[in-house]
C-alpha cells in the first residue's frame, strides 16, 4: 500500500511538471496569436493580458502584407530557403559520399580539416573580403554560397552513408553502375530520412537568415524577412515600410512574428517522422 502511494505521488508530480512545461510552451504562442488578432482597445481593456480573443480583427495582418517591401522580403526569403537548401543538400551529399568510403586517399586529412572548421572560423572580416572579392555583395547568393556546406551536417550525413550496407554498392557496381550511378540510384533513395533532417536544418537556417543579410546586403529590396521583422520588433514600424494605416506597435509585432514562424510550423509535421529517424540513424559514432 505504501509503495502504491509513493508511485501515485511520483506520477502526480511527473504529470504536474509536464503540465507546467506544456503551459509554459503553449501560453506564449496563444498570447502572440491572440494579441495579433485582437483590437488594441480590447488588449488594453484586459491590461495587456489576453489569451483567447473575443473580437477578431485582421488589420495588423493586412497592414503587414500589403506593403511592397514586406512582400518582396517574403519572396527573397522563400528563394534563399528553397534554392539555398537545394544547393546545400547537393554539395553536402557530394562531399559526404566519398568521405564515407575508407578507401578514399587522404580521407583522414580531409576529415581533420572539416572538424577543424567546427572549432575555429576564419572570422568576419576575412569572410567579408572573400564575399566581396567573388562579387557576391548585394546579391541573394551572398546569403547562400558562404554557408553552402555545414561541417556538422556534413559529418552527420557521412556517418549515415557509412551505415548503409556495402553489399548494395557492390551489387550496383556488378551491374555496371559507376560512382555517380551508385549515389543517385542506390544511396540517395535510401537516405531520405537523413536528407529530410539535414534539409530541415538548412531550411530553418535560411528562413531565419539575418546576420549575412545585414553584413553582405545593403540593397533594401534584397533584405529577407527577418531583417524586416527586426525593424518592426524594434520600432513597431520599420523606416522602409510604407504602411499608411496607424496601428499599435504591439499588433504589428505579433502579426509579424506569426507570419514569420507560420511556414516552418506548417511544414514540420509532414517531415517529422523522417526528421526523428534521420537524427537517430545519422548520429555521429564515437
Amino acid at each position: 500500500m505504501v509503495a502504491f502511494r509513493k508511485e501515485r505521488l511520483y506520477l502526480t508530480l511527473v504529470y504536474a511538471l509536464l503540465a507546467g512545461l506544456v503551459v509554459s510552451i503553449v501560453f506564449p504562442l496563444l498570447y502572440v496569436i491572440s494579441v495579433s488578432l485582437t483590437p488594441y482597445s480590447e488588449v488594453l481593456k484586459h491590461g495587456g493580458f489576453l489569451v483567447i480573443p473575443r473580437n477578431v480583427t485582421l488589420a495588423a495582418y493586412k497592414a503587414f502584407l500589403k506593403d511592397d517591401l514586406i512582400g518582396n522580403a517574403y519572396a527573397v526569403t522563400v528563394f534563399i530557403t528553397v534554392v539555398g537548401t537545394f544547393v546545400n543538400l547537393v554539395l553536402t551529399s557530394l562531399m559526404a559520399y566519398p568521405l564515407s568510403k575508407k578507401v578514399l586517399p587522404g580521407r583522414n586529412v580531409f576529415l581533420l580539416l572539416i572538424v577543424f572548421t567546427t572549432l575555429f572560423g576564419g572570422g568576419m572580416i576575412p569572410t567579408y573580403l572573400i564575399v566581396k572579392a567573388t562579387g557576391l555583395l548585394d546579391t541573394v547568393w551572398a546569403m547562400i554560397v558562404p554557408g553552402a556546406v555545414g561541417s556538422f551536417n556534413l559529418l552527420v550525413m557521412k556517418s549515415f552513408f557509412e551505415n548503409l550496407p556495402e553489399s548494395l554498392d557492390e551489387a550496383a557496381r556488378i551491374d555496371g553502375a559507376g560512382e555517380v550511378g551508385v549515389l543517385v540510384r542506390i544511396v540517395l533513395p535510401l537516405s531520405m530520412p537523413i536528407m529530410a533532417t539535414i534539409g530541415l536544418f538548412y531550411a530553418v537556417g535560411h528562413w531565419n537568415e539575418f546576420f549575412a543579410a545585414i553584413l553582405y546586403v545593403s540593397d533594401r529590396r534584397l533584405h529577407p524577412l527577418q531583417v524586416m521583422l527586426q525593424g518592426i520588433l524594434r520600432a513597431g514600424q520599420s523606416p522602409e515600410m510604407n504602411i499608411e494605416e496607424t496601428l499599435p506597435t504591439i499588433s504589428l509585432q505579433m502579426a509579424a512574428v506569426v507570419l514569420t514562424a507560420l511556414p516552418i510550423v506548417v511544414v514540420y509535421p509532414f517531415i517529422q517522422k523522417h526528421f526523428t529517424k534521420g537524427v537517430l540513424l545519422g548520429s555521429i559514432k564515437g
